[in-house]
């Protein structure tokens, strides 16, 4: 999922069509159809610069870009194998993170590869990559193991975080998608954990959100987070397959 002004768009499983609601209201305003997207549409991005929602196709291996403007114009373009998560950099290119070709890449609005990052050693089965603003990259991997990487452009670990040792919250269970403040600290959607964590931008201190739904957090995936609002959206994987809204979300 993802947001862009007062809309927010989630992707459903199996389907060719995005959800947009109402920030504001939480309803269904309209479905945007994305022509000869995949039933396993993983990642979503929006672009407020150039008016533009990403998907992710894991089935065709390719990045869809739907323009927002009226039109609903889509356009494709083939990326590297095993496309998951999306996030749009300062630059206003959109970053893929490609799982099982172990790779970060960078493209413009029109499809033009401007970056490939082979990801090294200590990094592997990467599912979203967010550029910080110091230039590198935080990445998640979705392993049972889980870890959280910054990454530079030349693809070698930085720092990394998997477990700490001066927090009781443990170790991370395949971790997917992630949400950076301004002061590039850190949201993981810690997916085999039920739960969302909180990483400070050196990796060095963590701590479980109290977040409280009823049933608890269920396989957390989509994240997004408004920081002028103070609000966080974490879609869940399975079960009723909720969004949830969490206000008074400050990191």
């Amino acid at each position: 999922m993802t947001s862009l002004g007062d809309d927010v768009f989630v992707a459903r499983w199996n389907s060719q069509q995005v959800e947009v609601y109402d920030a504001k209201t939480l309803t269904l305003q309209r479905r945007l159809t994305v022509p000869g997207l995949g039933a396993w549409l993983i990642g979503l991005a929006a672009c407020p610069n150039k008016n533009c929602l990403y998907a992710s196709d894991n089935n065709n291996n390719s990045a869809h870009r739907v323009e927002l403007s009226g039109s609903n114009a889509v356009k494709k373009w083939s990326v590297a194998k095993g496309p998951r998560g999306l996030s749009v950099n300062s630059e206003h290119n959109l970053i893929v993170a490609c799982y099982v070709a172990n790779k970060l890449q960078e493209y413009t609005t029109h499809g033009s590869l401007v970056r490939e990052i082979c990801l090294q050693a200590g990094v592997a089965r990467p599912w979203h990559a967010i550029q910080l603003s110091t230039g590198d990259y935080v990445v998640s991997q979705c392993t049972s193991a889980g870890m959280v990487s910054v990454v530079g452009v030349d693809g070698q670990v930085v720092r990394s975080y998997g477990q700490s040792q001066t927090s009781d919250v443990g170790q991370m269970k395949f971790p997917t998608n992630l949400a950076v403040t301004k002061n590039d600290d850190i949201l993981v959607a810690d997916n085999g954990n039920n739960r969302i964590l909180s990483i400070n931008s050196s990796l060095d201190s963590v701590q479980e959100l109290a977040l409280s739904v009823y049933g608890g957090i269920q396989y957390p995936r989509g994240l997004c987070l408004d920081e002028s609002l103070g609000r966080l959206y974490v879609g869940e994987w399975v079960g009723k397959g909720r969004v949830l809204v969490f206000d008074g979300v400050y990191v």
